[in-house]
């Protein structure tokens, strides 16, 4: 697969495992980050998660429907999460449609973000073995509201 960098500006795509879902992003991302939280690597089902960050706004719906599912966060707060209701795949965490930012889960992008260069937040839950690049800006936990 190719590779996107949060600077394109071309529309991009995406959707679910089982394609029941397909979204399309209009705009380019605000920036692209990998989580090392619990919760995103639970919901990921791997070492850690890919949040591509953008506005509600600029999220379109193109095909199908999906179910919401609210949790809590550290902070305090309530976050509703989009998936698939027919394969369960997670698909955005925040509210599309509004201008607020929504985080798209990076592996459900038709052609995946480029990593090399990207933040890396909850970076004190990390696994063991993980490596986190030089030069990388790095956040222990959830960093301020200046991220995006």
């Amino acid at each position: 697969m190719a590779e996107i960098s949060p600077d394109d500006a071309a529309a991009i795509t995406g959707g679910c495992q089982c394609g029941a879902v397909r979204y399309l992003v209009k705009a380019a991302p605000v920036k692209t980050c990998i989580c090392h939280c619990r919760e995103c690597r639970q919901q990921a089902a791997s070492a850690f998660g890919i949040s591509v960050l953008v506005h509600g706004c600029d999220i379109e719906l193109m095909q199908g429907t999906v179910k919401t599912w609210s949790r809590p966060t550290d902070g305090g707060a309530v976050l509703p999460c989009h998936f698939c209701p027919d394969c369960d795949t997670r698909l955005f965490h925040g509210t599309p449609g509004e201008r607020d930012v929504v985080s798209v889960k990076g592996g459900s992008f038709d052609v995946v973000p480029d990593l090399a260069r990207v933040d890396h937040i909850w970076a004190k839950r990390k696994l063991p073995g993980v490596i986190i690049p030089d030069g990388v800006k790095t956040y222990p936990g959830e960093p301020d509201k200046n991220l995006v």
